[in-house]
């Protein structure tokens, strides 16, 4: 199977996350009115942020589309008015690079629950990572930042990881993906039974 992305592959990834980028433009202002309610319930719905690498990833299957696909939905959000700003963007770059280098541990061959909900950790470390960097979360009690940081691992788990994979199961159960993948020699041999 030819490992780079075709013009097809990165054409399908951009509607994918253009899709995705309504998705998370209409998932802020909700994310917000679960904000105050505090204990971080709100970080158990960040992880719908990371979504679009995980699907894109396994409905396309190559390296690149995980970092392609955020970095694209965060354009979309952001071009749709975020309340978020510019800082979307960056967000995008660090949560796809999550995402990518754990597909990357996996050289891009494993496609299971475990290995996108290990993407999906893979994002939420890089927006934590942002969030420490400019200063979101550094003032947070030790008991209050583990709260903080597992409400999001387990949103991301629950959201981009299992989520993800039965949308994923679900589209493959109405034929789509077999558009966007090439045939293996096992499906020319069952046709030729």
């Amino acid at each position: 199977m030819n490992k780079g992305l075709k013009l097809t592959d990165v054409l399908v990834t951009i509607v994918i996350s253009i899709v995705f980028g309504v998705v998370y433009k209409l998932w802020g202002p909700l994310y917000n009115v679960v904000k105050p309610l505090g204990l971080h319930i709100d970080q158990l719905m960040y992880g719908m942020w990371f979504i679009a690498a995980t699907v894109a990833f396994l409905l396309i299957r190559k390296p690149g589309v995980a970092l392609l696909a955020e970095v694209t939905a965060s354009s979309g959000e952001f071009l749709m008015g975020s309340e978020y700003g510019l800082e979307v963007l960056l967000y995008g770059v660090f949560q796809g690079l999550g995402a990518e280098l754990v597909f990357l541990l996996f050289f891009y061959r494993r496609f299971d629950v475990v290995v996108v909900s290990l993407a999906a950790i893979g994002s939420a470390i890089g927006s934590i990572v942002l969030d420490a960097s400019k200063g979101y979360i550094g003032d947070l009690a030790l008991w209050n930042l583990s709260l903080y940081i597992s409400a999001r691992v387990i949103g991301s788990i629950l959201l981009a990881g299992i989520f993800a994979h039965i949308l994923v199961k679900a589209l493959e159960k109405t034929g789509v993906t077999s558009l966007l993948r090439q045939s293996s020699a096992a499906d020319h041999d069952a046709l030729n039974r």
